[in-house]
């Protein structure tokens, strides 16, 4: 194999997410931390939420994506001067629908955000650190808007010896061991939000930016890959069945030119805003069952187990994600997030 066979390979394998798939990693738990894809949702409540997350994605697959993430944003300043002592429980639901009814949107505030996230997919590793900045404003008694923007690096390695080819001394492989590619990570975000629904669009990896291996100018214009910007558009509304139960349907479009676009159909029913059962609909991809437990009002846990329905099925014993939830500073004791459901 030539070198630049090897460059054209490693770019069509790595890069081909603009033929078939996204480039930046994939969550079925967005819902659990919006933040991680929309910096606008940076300080939407009244405490820190720290969030850390795994995903191992199609399972029993060698090389396949492992991907982490630690996420914390919080307000600047006082973001809600309510009294909501919602962690309290004498008989009746202080979070049923009468609660709903009364909700005030928080103050207008600043709020700001840190992620930190590795992706790893076989001898391929993406690193990135990002800082956001959000501003939250009143539009009306029962809803806000928020603005955000997120900045930071992003780091492509490769590691060129974990890659086995047939012949050992093959001189597209021999001595080029780990490459590294430093790159801008620059996303911004809308959030409109209330007691009854939210909404939200966001772009990542905003700058287009060409990233190839090629580490002696091999590959021509047209083999070099490129980083896609990726749309995201939330949307999603409550509706009661009772005063303890709800539900929670919401969607996510996903577009990075030029895939077809992406549809992500979610719904999840709540119990008193203590546990949540959920299930998702991804078109020409799979299906997913998610599992949330709010157990204190400084700790809650979420799981998702992911089926493809592709052909990948054959190999995979799906995808397994777990997220873990900190709320630090909650002085009003909730258990689940009030502005951001």
């Amino acid at each position: 194999m030539t070198k630049r066979s090897l460059y054209i390979l490693l770019i069509t394998i790595v890069f081909a997410a603009t033929a078939k798939a996204q480039q930046l990693p994939h969550y079925t738990q967005y819902l659990m931390n919006p933040f991680v894809i929309n910096p606008a949702v940076a300080g939407i409540e009244n405490y820190w939420d720290i969030k850390a997350s795994h995903r191992h994605q199609w399972a029993g697959l060698q090389d396949a994506p492992v991907t982490s993430y630690l996420t914390a944003h919080g307000p600047l300043g006082n973001s809600n001067n309510l009294v909501t002592p919602t962690g309290s429980d004498v008989g009746y639901n202080p979070r049923g629908r009468a609660y709903w009814t009364d909700y005030e949107r928080p103050s207008s505030h600043p709020g700001m955000g840190l992620m930190v996230m590795n992706d790893v997919t076989g001898p391929i590793r993406r690193f990135a650190f990002s800082a956001a900045y959000a501003h939250h404003i009143g539009l009306a008694p029962k809803t806000s808007i928020s603005v955000g923007i997120g900045a930071g690096v992003q780091n492509y390695s490769l590691d060129a010896d974990k890659l086995n080819f047939a012949s050992a001394s093959d001189p597209a492989v021999g001595g080029i061991g780990l490459m590294e590619r430093w790159k801008p990570d620059v996303s911004a975000g809308i959030w409109l939000y209330s007691a009854d629904f939210f909404a939200g669009v966001s772009a990542n990896n905003i700058i287009p930016q060409e990233l190839t291996f090629d580490k002696g100018g091999v590959a021509t214009a047209t083999e070099r890959g490129r980083l896609a910007p990726h749309i995201f558009i939330t949307a999603g509304y409550r509706l009661w069945i009772n005063d303890d139960i709800s539900v929670l349907p919401s969607l996510m479009l996903k577009y990075i030119s030029p895939v077809p676009l992406g549809i992500d159909l979610n719904a999840r029913l709540q119990y008193r805003d203590r546990l949540w059962i959920g299930a998702n609909y991804r078109n020409g991809d799979g299906f997913a069952g998610m599992l949330g437990i709010y157990i204190t009002p400084m700790l809650n846990v979420g799981y998702a187990y992911d089926y493809t329905t592709s052909s990948l099925n054959f190999v995979s014993k799906g995808s397994h994600e777990i997220t873990l939830g900190l709320l630090l500073r909650n002085r009003n004791g909730d258990y689940a997030p009030r502005n951001s459901w």
